[in-house]
């Protein structure tokens, strides 16, 4: 296999504070789902992360185009798992977890240019993971989710201290996170919180009250 670009390996990227993700799962229907979309990102929204764990690929793809139209250019848009949808979808990267296609697979999918991140459940993890080319990676579940079916352990806030000891890389903290304990959080070492449920209700104004808390 051909070596990756220099830049690959070592550029930094910002993330915000809020990594809003938009579950499938969560919503009735597409309208709904697309409506919360456009709302999170009247909420300040600039990073958002589609996710949908039981629809067929054709069906995957038609939402991710649908949800490119709707926000365009105002937002960048990771797809959850799949990097050929990514690319079928002219999304801005993708986020992988410990069972799918491995980092440098993706990458090699994907070029040097868009965005990657993986999902770590622990500190062993979080090391192979970092000596790879992406560009941020995912730490949790912070606190006990409801968002996936067999979540991981627990890490706790020392479990976001020991993730930030360990990278230089962006670091996002996931699971169990909503607006009462989004602060502590950061101040445990995250750059940004990747929140699911807590975004679903009402979505611009609790996107609003997340961008309050975080500052």
């Amino acid at each position: 296999m051909p070596a990756l670009p220099r830049k690959t390996l070592s550029r930094l990227i910002h993330l915000p504070r809020l990594y809003a993700i938009l579950d499938a799962g969560q919503f009735a229907d597409r309208v709904a789902m697309f409506a919360a979309a456009e709302e999170l990102a009247a909420g300040g929204v600039t990073l958002l992360q589609y996710r949908d764990k039981i629809g067929s690929a054709r069906q995957i793809l038609e939402d991710a185009h649908g949800l490119k139209q709707r926000l365009g250019g105002a937002v960048r848009l990771i797809m959850n798992d799949r990097a050929d949808l990514c690319l079928a979808a002219e999304f801005d990267g993708i986020h992988v977890g410990q069972e799918d296609l491995s980092p440098e697979g993706a990458r090699r999918v994907l070029g040097p240019e868009l965005w990657l991140g993986v999902s770590t459940h622990n500190a062993e993890q979080l090391r192979q993971a970092d000596a790879t080319s992406t560009d941020y990676l995912a730490i949790g579940p912070v606190f006990g989710t409801t968002s996936k079916d067999r979540p991981d352990p627990v890490v706790g806030l020392e479990g976001v201290r020991q993730a930030r000891a360990l990278t230089r890389k962006p670091l996002v903290a996931i699971g169990g996170i909503t607006r009462a304990n989004a602060l502590a959080v950061i101040k445990a070492g995250a750059d940004s919180v990747a929140v699911i449920s807590d975004l679903v209700r009402d979505p611009r104004k609790s996107a609003e009250e997340f961008f309050r808390v975080l500052g």
